[in-house]
């Protein structure tokens, strides 16, 4: 599809076959409220792009790339950043969140240094921080993200394998309620980022 000709509204019609439904269906879930649409001067139904990603995030439809493509703010559309040295753990995380979050742009950073630079220019809705990294204070890097605004105000998640529990509550004292002790849990760590994203 080309750049130009790329549709800003989808007809009932195109909904239904981006979601694999016959057109009636999406007309029943466009009169039922649960698929936001809206009526042209003609009487037919029309859906932005946004909308229908939300609803099927929601409906937990896989997202085609080809609707992704057009979307502006789609709520799944977020990024993610993971920051960690250990580069065989920062990307099973990463290959795990892709398969279980579609849509989201996933960053790695394996140092503090890189991980700043990335946060400055991406802005990263949510972050996944080990607070052992090398040659950085987590805790200190935790404040510094909460405080600068050039950061965007990202969400924090703390993976660790530190057993310090006075690291734990100075971290939380700065509005970071999300801890995952490593050996991480995949799937609770998909589950604070989904809600994060």
């Amino acid at each position: 599809m080309a750049a130009d000709t790329k549709p800003t509204v989808f007809s009932a019609l195109e909904a239904a076959r981006i979601c694999g439904v016959v057109n009636q269906t999406s007309i029943n879930w466009i009169k039922n409220g649960f698929l936001k649409a809206f009526k042209t001067p003609g009487g037919q139904f029309r859906i932005y792009p946004d909308d229908l990603a939300d609803f099927m995030q929601s409906r937990n439809m896989e997202i085609p790339a080809e609707l992704l493509e057009v979307c502006t703010r789609f709520s799944g559309r977020k990024s993610l950043l993971i920051v960690d040295d250990d580069r065989g753990l920062n990307t099973v995380i990463k290959h795990y969140i892709q398969k279980k979050i579609p849509g989201i742009e996933i960053f790695q950073a394996f140092d503090g240094f890189e991980a700043g630079s990335i946060m400055t220019e991406k802005k990263p809705g949510c972050i996944v921080l080990d607070l052992d990294l090398p040659g950085i204070n987590g805790v200190d890097l935790c404040k510094k993200i909460k405080e600068d605004e050039k950061f965007g105000n990202p969400k924090i998640i703390i993976v660790t394998a530190l057993e310090n529990k006075e690291t734990e509550t100075k971290v939380k004292s700065l509005g970071i309620q999300e801890f995952i002790k490593k050996p991480i849990d995949l799937s609770a760590l998909e589950g604070f980022i989904a809600k994060d994203v």
